[in-house]
């Protein structure tokens, strides 16, 4: 697929590519992986053509279908969804259904046997790219996003930035590319997409780049893991954690050689130092003084990572507030029309409430009803006693003056603000020196985001409203915030679509539905899934459940919900029950299997890259991993199916109040 070759790229007098050169393997899931500011997006953005290296070259198979996820949508949207994700942009797909539609109309208008041939040629290339079934294809890629319903007919340009970002990824998907870039893909999606997309990415046949904070992706998604740093590369074979292991005892391994190499060397200088004046000894000082220097020399190749600069967060708490924090009785919430209806929900000192759904239901619409950026459109919203609030947006030039500078945007979060203090506290988020002169309006999206945290942190707030705080924060930097959210002795409501980031935080979940209900589950995602699974709650986390939700919601939805229970007899329940249960088994086997296969395979690179000399031994190996490859692939295929219907009988049977 893509190789890059001595690709270099520097800002001002910061290297971020040094010389990388890499060939990305056919058919794998890559994750690229680096501290903040190591240089993923400016990578990403070489290889799509949205900038250029400074030096080097990047070499392209002439069938090279590339799909990447542009920075805005399309300015020029075609009149409805569907007509947008079938022929709008400059898709290899979008463009041919173009192509053949205007072939087409060139027959039927100006007949001609050079008309009809031109068609027939056309219709051939659109037939083997399946283009009498894109519509349906694109209906299935879009409702896996969540689009649902009217929605479907309507005009992108009413959509929201988040829901035409998701259109522009339904693009992408419906493309069929070979290689994939995608930059933080769940940035726009609630957990139900996320979930489909997982499933989506997880059965490309093609390349796949990606970078993303979302720990759980980066588990479960990648076959290899690329490391930057430094300006260079490094591959790792697995995902994230075996990343992680594998490059602790690289560290482990250069440590000890280092220490031993120390230890020679101060031996040998112990032994100059006491006889290099000796006549004689003098001519074994000067031998050892040359064995210091090539030692010396060894020294300063084998070196540790250097220490890269981690976010530091603590959040003052202020004052402490009393027992009931945020009380909302008969709440209704939205715009000209209520998003949802009914809220009842009691946050008390001390709780993490974590809000979630699909998205378009009302998530961030209600942290703004609650933090007063829009008023309610019903009920009460009480802020209780000695309660003192900070609000953290989604969109954070919502927040932030752009035309001023960090430090004057941060010194104006607060009365008590000195340049001293507002200093230090940027110091900590990694703006430092000059950087704190900076316009806002010129920084990048992870930047803005440590923006709108210095200021949450200068108002000593004991109770934080938080609207998807981890977009466009790198890895190390969500760790850094979670765990402060965690030791935060305050109150917290937030949004977010990182599972990890939302367990590692959450003392309670609130699961909104697009029927306007919405209810409070003590505990952690799974203890919700549970509970809801006990109380017959639908289950938001489920793409299956979300949709039929939506389905109900939707104005062109107007047939009654059946009576499930009348119509499947307690022998059937017990049927679909033995049935579950039997395909769970295998997809446990399966997943057996698929880790076995992904450890011979990560063995087979292992041994290629020891032999890469022995040509016969290597083709082997090669012939060997490729089995092992289609073997996996058809374990996934298996693995896909058989989740699939293990959920669709767990949704019949909850709609029964039943479980498997």
């Amino acid at each position: 697929m893509i190789r890059v070759e001595s690709l270099k790229k520097s800002f001002g007098s910061k290297t971020i590519l040094n010389g990388v050169t890499f060939h990305f393997p056919e058919g794998e899931r890559l994750a690229l992986v680096g501290a903040n500011g190591a240089g993923k997006t400016t990578l990403l953005d070489i290889l799509t053509g949205v900038a250029e290296a400074d030096s080097g070259q990047i070499l392209k198979p002439n069938r090279l279908r590339l799909g990447y996820l542009p920075q805005e949508p399309n300015p020029s949207p075609m009149t409805s969804v569907i007509e947008e994700a079938v022929i709008g942009g400059d898709g290899y797909i979008q463009s041919l259904v173009r192509r053949h539609r205007a072939a087409l109309q060139e027959m039927t208008v100006n007949y001609s046997e050079a008309s009809h041939r031109a068609w027939e040629m056309l219709d051939e290339e659109y037939k083997s790219e399946g283009g009498y079934s894109l519509e349906s294809e694109a209906m299935s890629i879009l409702s896996g996003l969540g689009f649902h319903g009217g929605m479907i007919a309507k005009d992108p340009r009413e959509l929201s930035g988040g829901w035409r970002m998701r259109l522009e990824l339904a693009k992408i998907f419906l493309n069929k590319p070979n290689f994939l870039v995608l930059d933080e893909p769940t940035n726009h999606l609630d957990l139900p997409s996320l979930v489909w997309v997982e499933k989506w990415l997880q059965s490309f046949k093609g390349t796949l780049l990606f970078v993303s904070h979302d720990r759980s992706l980066l588990r479960r998604l990648p076959t290899s893991t690329l490391h930057l740093q430094n300006g260079v590369f490094t591959r790792y074979s697995g995902n994230f954690d075996s990343f992680l292991e594998q490059r602790e005892m690289q560290q482990e391994l250069v440590a000890a050689q280092a220490d031993t190499l120390r230890k020679r060397r101060e031996h040998l200088e112990s032994f100059v130092t006491r006889f290099g004046a000796k006549a004689t000894k003098a001519a074994q000082a000067q031998s050892k003084m040359k064995m210091i220097a090539r030692i010396r020399d060894l020294e300063s190749d084998v070196v540790g990572e250097e220490d890269v600069d981690a976010m530091h967060v603590e959040i003052p708490l202020g004052q402490p507030s009393g027992r009931t924090v945020l009380s909302i009785k008969d709440g209704a919430i939205g715009y000209s029309q209520p998003l949802s209806r009914g809220i009842n929900l009691l946050v008390e000192r001390g709780h993490k409430v974590a809000v979630i759904g699909a998205n378009g239901i009302g998530k961030s619409t209600l942290l703004k009803t609650v933090v007063g950026d829009i008023g309610a459109l019903n009920g009460s919203f009480e802020i209780g006693h000695n309660v003192r609030l900070a609000w953290f947006a989604q969109d954070q030039l919502s927040t932030l003056n752009p035309e001023k500078s960090i430090l004057e945007n941060t010194l104006d979060a607060s009365p008590k603000a000195t340049q001293g203090l507002v200093r230090n506290l940027l110091g900590s988020l990694l703006f430092r020196g000059e950087d704190v002169y900076k316009n806002v309006k010129v920084l990048s999206g992870g930047e803005k985001a440590r923006v709108g945290l210095a200021r949450l942190l200068m108002q000593e707030a004991n109770f934080l409203v938080l609207d998807e705080p981890t977009n466009h924060l790198d890895i190390s930097s969500c760790e850094v915030l979670s765990q402060a959210i965690t030791d935060f002795e305050g109150t917290v409501l937030f949004v977010s679509h990182d599972r990890e980031f939302i367990d590692s935080v959450c003392t309670h979940v609130y699961a909104m539905l697009p029927d306007g209900r919405g209810r409070l589950f003590e505990g952690k995602l799974s203890d919700y899934e549970m509970m809801a699974d006990k109380s017959g709650f639908p289950n938001v986390l489920s793409v299956q459940a979300t949709s039929a939700q939506q389905a109900d919601k939707s104005p062109r939805s107007t047939s009654p919900i059946p009576d499930t229970s009348s119509k499947i007899s307690e022998q059937d329940v017990n049927r679909l029950k033995k049935e579950a249960q039997k395909n769970q088994k295998n997809v446990e086997k399966l997943d057996l299997e698929m880790s076995r296969l992904q450890r011979l395979i990560a063995d087979c690179d292992s041994q290629m890259e020891q032999c890469h000399s022995d040509f016969s031994r290597v083709a082997a190996l090669s012939d060997e991993k490729r089995g092992f490859e289609r073997q996996l692939a058809e374990y996934e295929e298996q693995w896909l199916d058989l989740s699939e219907k293990v959920e669709s009988v767990r949704q019949t049977l909850m709609s029964l109040g039943r479980t498997i």
